[in-house]
């Protein structure tokens, strides 16, 4: 079969994009790692496909990690699915929703960025009590769509992002589904560097939008920092989460703000 797809990046956070608004498209595990691998296939972190709305929104978002596994939610995924859908509609809206298994969310256009409104986080635990090998830090968590854990480190750019990554997203504690790993550093109030491993890529990327989120919440909790908060990626990229505080650990209308652009489009025999 000779299957059209687009490639975007969020954020040095690449996907593969797929329109199944007729659901003709049944791509299986297999199928999707192969589109997803950087030496066989289109190469990406992930894959994204448009279906038709089931409950009043404009679409339905479905995502799918490298491993071909389906996951919740992926803050610039979602990114990229708002500027890809919004190139579907007749007037090219400023904002469009869409129905995710973390919930309906909406993604505005905000000139040369996409700014989505996230699902409200839960699950928070400032100390897990789970310690790795090697790693100095509290190991917290949050779920912002999909579960993260959050390590505030002295040396970022020194931190074995992959092992302890994976030593974390495997570890028993946060069995059976896993999670992800972000690892941080405080650059100046309401700013700080992120580096993420990754669930179903089981690698570090380049960058990661609930991630982000996560990092920036909890920055918010240990220090006090206001909305919204900077939060620099391994891509190069500079990105702002912005959130209201309801309670001592729980938030509303929380934003991530940042970059999702086409790069390319194409067939691939699949």
């Amino acid at each position: 079969m000779l299957l059209h797809f687009y490639k975007m990046n969020g954020a040095g956070n690449d996907f593969v994009v797929v329109d199944n608004r007729d659901l003709s498209l049944s791509l299986t595990k297999d199928q999707i790692e192969h589109l997803c691998d950087r030496h066989r296939g289109v190469g990406a972190d992930g894959l994204l496909a448009v279906e038709p709305a089931e409950d009043g929104a404009d679409f339905k978002f479905r995502y799918y990690n490298a491993d071909g596994g389906e996951a919740e939610m992926c803050g610039n995924g979602a990114r990229c699915f708002g500027r890809f859908t919004a190139a579907l509609m007749d007037d090219t809206p400023d904002r469009v929703t869409f129905e995710t298994i973390a919930g309906e969310l909406a993604a505005e256009l905000v000139e040369d960025d996409v700014r989505i409104a996230m699902s409200e986080p839960k699950d928070l635990k400032l100390d897990t009590g789970v310690h790795i090998p090697g790693l100095e830090g509290t190991l917290r968590f949050i779920n912002t769509g999909v579960p993260h854990v959050v390590v505030f480190v002295a040396d970022l750019p020194g931190t074995e992002v992959v092992r302890h990554g994976a030593a974390i997203r495997y570890n028993k504690g946060f069995a059976p589904a896993g999670t992800n790993a972000n690892f941080a550093t405080v650059l100046a109030p309401g700013h700080i560097a992120i580096r993420s491993y990754e669930r179903g890529v089981e690698d570090e990327t380049l960058a990661c939008g609930t991630g982000m989120v996560a990092s920036a919440l909890m920055h918010h909790l240990l220090d006090g920092a206001p909305s919204p908060i900077k939060v620099d990626v391994k891509g190069g990229d500079t990105l702002e989460i912005g959130f209201e505080k309801t309670g001592e650990s729980t938030f509303t209308n929380v934003t991530l703000t940042g970059p999702a652009d086409f790069v390319f489009e194409g067939d691939i025999e699949i």
